[in-house]
């Protein structure tokens, strides 16, 4: 039976539980928290309901910041991260912002206490790619002061972000592997220069810039740059922005009608991808559940292939251009499931 010690007298378990981060010495912060558990007896809103029922916003969203107030405004009635990203990629008219519904989320679950209101990126990506060795960025201290130099090649949304987080090499260890750090920059600090890239060929909508980063004082955050930020995102952004795109599908399933059946499935998908939030990313099991999920949900969307020419043509010749966002994580996803099997005995084929 599950240990009740850690819970508010109202919450109610039957067979599982979630605790408040921090309430358990030890755990990780991605492993969530929440008030919505089954079996609470408190007035809250239940996230599958507002999936079938939420009236669906109409309105088009003209650019990322207006994506974000609506998203916004969506994710604050749930308090899990990964729930967030499926409300708000319920409530986004397009893949790309819901993408960028997942991609917060995700950030939000690797560092808990940014702040709820602004849009923040990642900066991993340089020139030689996102390996550790790859990563040319330093950081070194100057009279006191912390400061980065280098480019990031790749950054989602930085034009409106508010924050940075950026990966950077405090030098060579004793082991000959590049040391990382992760800090906090604020983009609009002096040294901090954005060149904004030509949209993609798809999710256009969501920019992209490369960064200069010239002695820009910064906060280092704790722990180590790869093994507790660059490596977990990873897996975390993984399945919060399925999540998200699942939200989405949901949304354009009611608004095209289709078949009970095929919104029961994507429910039933929704579940299975919230489940793997409840563990650490670095899990192998983590990594295989989620390639057996993400074959469970390509099935679906070959199955509902045919049900796409009911559909809003604005919508649907948005999905042709941008599905390929769900598959291009495909090649890494598949390195890390050998690897996964190989942690836990077992080969794959």
């Amino acid at each position: 039976m599950p240990d009740n010690r850690y819970l508010p007298s109202n919450w109610q378990l039957y067979g599982w539980s979630r605790v408040p981060v921090g309430s358990v010495p030890g755990r990780r912060p991605w492993s969530g928290s929440t008030k919505r558990v089954l079996g609470y007896r408190g007035e809250v809103d239940s996230l599958f309901d507002m999936l079938l029922t939420e009236p669906v916003a109409a309105q088009p969203l003209d650019d990322v910041d207006a994506a974000w107030t609506r998203l916004r405004s969506a994710a604050k009635r749930f308090d899990r991260q990964l729930d967030r990203a499926i409300a708000g990629g319920f409530v986004a008219d397009r893949l790309g912002f819901a993408f960028l519904s997942g991609y917060q989320a995700a950030l939000r679950t690797l560092i808990p206490d940014l702040p709820e209101d602004e849009l923040v990126a990642i900066c991993v990506s340089e020139q030689g790619g996102v390996h550790p060795s790859a990563i040319r960025a330093t950081l070194a201290r100057q009279q006191g002061v912390w400061l980065v130099n280098g480019t990031k090649s790749f950054v989602i949304a930085s034009a409106s972000a508010s924050r940075l987080v950026v990966i950077a090499s405090v030098g060579t260890g004793a082991d000959g592997r590049n040391r990382l750090r992760a800090t906090m920059v604020d983009p609009n600090a002096p040294g901090v220069d954005l060149t904004e890239h030509p949209p993609a060929s798809f999710i256009p909508e969501v920019p992209h810039a490369s960064v200069r980063l010239t002695d820009v004082p910064v906060r280092v955050l704790p722990g180590d740059g790869y093994a507790d930020y660059a490596k977990p995102f990873r897996t975390i952004e993984d399945i919060h922005v399925l999540a998200a795109a699942l939200g989405w599908l949901t949304r354009v399933a009611r608004v095209s009608d289709w078949p009970s059946a095929i919104r029961q499935r994507l429910l039933a998908a929704l579940a299975a991808v919230r489940g793997l939030g409840s563990d650490s990313p670095s899990s192998p099991g983590v990594h295989i559940a989620l390639s057996g999920v993400v074959d469970v949900i390509d099935d679906l969307l070959t199955e509902v292939e045919p049900l796409w020419a009911s559909v809003d043509s604005t919508i649907r010749s948005r999905w042709e251009r941008d599905r390929r966002l769900l598959a291009i994580a495909g090649s890494v996803r598949g390195q890390r499931l050998g690897a996964a099997w190989s942690a836990v005995g077992t080969a794959t084929g």
